[in-house]
């Protein structure tokens, strides 16, 4: 998977009118597919413990109440 710099970018001047660069884009993108990884490695192993071949937004849920935002 991979978040574009662009996307990250876009999200940066949702909230400011800072800009980012593209190394920085680069990085925080990074951190943000690790998390997303591990969010999605934790929601597939609940969905398979509850016997579902589908991953819930309960699934989600109960990471962020589990592991914090």
């Amino acid at each position: 998977m991979k978040i574009s710099n662009a996307v990250i970018k876009e999200i940066v001047r949702q909230q400011s009118d800072v800009r980012i660069s593209d190394s920085a884009a680069g990085a925080l993108a990074k951190i943000l597919e690790k998390k997303a990884k591990d969010i999605a490695k934790y929601a597939v192993q609940r969905a398979r413990k509850h016997g579902r071949q589908t991953v819930m937004e309960e699934d989600i849920d109960t990471y962020r109440i589990k592991f914090g935002d």
